[in-house]
């Protein structure tokens, strides 16, 4: 091939294109180089040092941001190399919080396992004077504690280059560096849309989803309340993670069996509120292209997306579909329909939503999302705090049987599922959509033009003599790239799925935690949705219209969708928000 280049690292010869770093091409021959504040294309600024390398000039050099060339040298593990290493880790854990017995991350630091393979046990070698920092927990979603924070700017790089948010960043210099919001205010005070990015990138415990494990723990313990649990799709996609079993294997069953062991007293699922979500798009999108309303009309199932529109782009609050998130669904039917069928009040009802989300915590406390002064959804917790409550109640997860979700709200079709992946939504909706507007039966219910992993992808679908012309957006940067076009009159859609998190909720800020050196060597994003693809290939019902218990929750409760009841329960309004408040 033309513009390979060869050179050898530790003895090994690599051939790889020019422009290739030697942090990659290192990777290719199968040499590990170690890393701390490298993030493959989001965060390559070689500032930890860590990844140092000799090549025979003056001094050690960073591979993560230094080109290879042809004919190179590079050695990478020499006793000067590893000396330079262990003084760094030393030098970090001198300014770091070492309470790691306690700490979130415990067992899976990026730092912690670097003093391990690096062989660093002596954490007081460089001690002296510590910066403190109070913690910032006032945010529904995220905790920030900067006495862990070692200053590595990955979660810098994504809420800025990935997100577009940017309310975060480094101040002072030097031993006081730090990072912060500006003017020091709270993250709950900034414009952050609590996509919970920041904590998936940050290899240490300076940046966690707020803990609310406790409140499930004494909802199940209290005798008077009925507590009922739900899934997202994409929380089966992942939740086998944390106990070992292999990125991308769905573990639905064993997932129902463990909340059923925990004690909730229902396992409904949130696959159900996605395909009664796609019954009431799907009729608001027909309604909007026939009669005249705002187009494109755009998705409404991310609350991080949800956020960013109403502070970064509130004139297109008017395109948002008005259709509550599927959980949100599910939570306004379980105290309503549901309460009446089981005769109890709805009161004495606790609503629990397991999502891959940290977003979903801010959502759950909107005002417009509950009825008669209950909220639909009372406790969020995420991928990674059921897995710790799992834990903790002594369950064995990969021993666990196959279990059931409970009827009423417990059956879903192959739509439901994917819409854990970016253009999943947007799948489902086209698979009812096209039957709704044609009449016709759609016998090829697999859009292949707007799945993967593309930041933005675009597809225009025939639907009899209509041309619906759609765009999928993952991350809220993708998004505000397609906004900008559709300001500027250079694209013209009919409808936009966006979802806040990169690849979507599979990719959510409450997943399990995946390492830089994983992250650099498999995309996350497109195993994790595989999962979700397979479910939807194998159900025997594949549109959302054609779920018998969607059918039936009309027939008896909500009538047709768009009704009145429908817009009552199912629908929801939205707000501008400032940028930042005093």
């Amino acid at each position: 091939m033309d513009n390979m280049i060869t050179l050898t690292i530790d003895g090994v010869s690599v051939e790889v294109p020019q422009g290739t770093n030697v942090l990659e091409a290192a990777r290719k021959a199968g040499v590990h180089i170690p890393t701390l504040c490298y993030l493959k294309d989001i965060n390559e600024i070689g500032a930890c040092r860590m990844c140092v390398v000799d090549t025979g000039a003056r001094a050690l050099q960073a591979a993560c941001v230094l080109p290879a060339t042809n004919g190179m040298v590079v050695k990478t593990n020499t006793p000067a190399i590893r000396k330079y290493r262990k003084t760094l880790l030393e030098l970090v854990l001198s300014a770091h919080d070492q309470k790691c017995l306690s700490c979130i991350r415990s067992t899976n630091c990026e730092l912690q396992r670097l003093c391990r393979e690096l062989g660093v046990e002596n954490g007081d070698a460089f001690k002296g004077v510590q910066n403190e920092y109070a913690i910032d927990d006032v945010s529904p979603a995220i905790v920030r504690d900067n006495n862990k924070c070692i200053v590595c700017r990955r979660c810098v790089a994504v809420c800025q280059k990935v997100q577009k948010v940017g309310v975060i960043g480094p101040v002072m210099r030097g031993f006081k560096t730090a990072i912060e919001s500006p003017w020091g205010l709270k993250l709950n005070d900034m414009a952050c849309i609590n996509c919970g990015q920041c904590i998936t990138a940050c290899p240490v415990g300076a940046l966690h989803e707020k803990d609310d494990t406790a409140k499930v723990w004494a909802a199940l313990q209290d005798p008077s309340k009925h507590v009922v649990v739900q899934p997202a799709p994409a929380v089966r996609a992942a939740l086998g993670e944390e106990f070992g079993i292999p990125m991308g294997t769905s573990v639905t069953g064993k997932m129902v069996s463990a909340m059923k062991r925990l004690g909730f007293d229902k396992v409904f699922d949130t696959d159900f509120g996605a395909d009664l979500t796609i019954l009431e798009e799907a009729n608001e999108l027909v309604e909007r292209v026939t009669n005249g309303g705002v187009l494109p009309m755009i998705t409404s199932c991310s609350p991080g997306w949800i956020k960013f529109c109403e502070t970064y782009y509130p004139d297109f609050i008017p395109n948002l579909s008005s259709c509550k998130s599927p959980h949100e669904m599910v939570g306004a039917m379980v105290k309503s329909y549901y309460a009446d069928k089981a005769g109890i009040d709805a009161k004495d009802i606790v609503v629990v939503s397991v999502m891959p989300c940290t977003a979903k915590k801010f959502e759950a406390a909107r005002p417009e999302l509950g009825h008669n002064g209950l909220a639909d959804v009372d406790i969020v917790i995420t991928t990674r705090e059921l897995a710790r409550m799992i834990k903790e109640a002594g369950i064995n997860f990969n021993l666990l049987p196959d279990g059931d979700f409970d009827s009423l709200m417990g059956e879903s079709t192959g739509a439901s599922v994917i819409f854990g992946a970016t253009g999943g939504v947007m799948e489902a909706a086209l698979r009812t959509a096209y039957e709704t507007i044609t009449g016709e039966t759609l016998e090829k219910v697999d859009f292949e033009a707007v799945r993967g992993t593309a930041g933005i992808k675009e597809a225009t679908i025939k639907a009899g003599d209509l041309d619906v012309s759609v765009a999928v957006c993952s991350s809220t940067g993708k998004a505000a790239e397609v906004l900008d076009a559709v300001r500027r009159g250079e694209k013209n859609y009919t409808f936009i799925e966006v979802m806040a998190c990169p690849g979507g909720c599979v990719n959510g800020g409450g997943q399990p935690i995946v390492d830089a050196d994983t992250r650099a060597s498999v995309d996350v994003r497109a195993v994790r949705a595989s999962a979700l693809y397979g479910e939807d290939a194998g159900k025997p019902i594949r549109k959302s219209h054609e779920n018998p218990e969607i059918k039936q929750i009309y027939a008896d409760f909500l009538g047709k969708p768009g009704s009145h009841r429908s817009h009552e329960l199912l629908h929801t309004t939205y707000q501008k928000r400032e940028k930042y408040t005093d």
